[in-house]
């Protein structure tokens, strides 16, 4: 049974760093499309960062670009969203995403991160409140 468990988040001042974590259970991360989704109150939920299952090619928002990293460990199976220089903004619940590739194969890795139906397997979320 497929399942993500996340951990990690919590409020931090602007200008400040957070890690997220999302523990996979049930299959292999680098067989899988992962991604991380945001949904600020009121807002959509919007794919922010994603890695491609396999090669490992990723794609980020323009909103995080530069400033958040996604990466996977395969020993822990983990997936982690590094963030740094955090702005108000960025305040959202954060959700973990896996999607199996099947039937994703032939898009590329942006494409399956702007498209959240693509995604069968999410976390339970985690707040992350940027503020001074």
């Amino acid at each position: 049974q497929v399942q993500l468990v996340q951990s990690g988040g919590g409020s931090v001042q602007p200008g400040g760093s957070l890690r997220l974590s999302c523990k996979a259970t049930g299959f292999h991360l680098n067989s899988y499309n992962l991604g991380w989704f945001r949904q600020a109150p009121g807002g959509e939920r919007e794919g922010i960062a994603c890695i491609q299952r396999n090669s490992g090619n990723t794609y980020y928002s323009e909103s995080v670009k530069g400033r958040f990293t996604i990466s996977r460990d395969s020993a822990n199976n983990t997936l982690y969203l590094e963030m740094n220089s955090l702005k108000p903004e960025d305040t959202a619940a954060y959700i973990c995403a896996a999607d199996d590739g099947v039937q994703s194969r032939y898009v590329p890795i942006h494409g399956v991160c702007m498209t959240e139906a693509a995604f069968q397997s999410w976390g339970q979320g985690t707040q992350v409140t940027v503020s001074s």
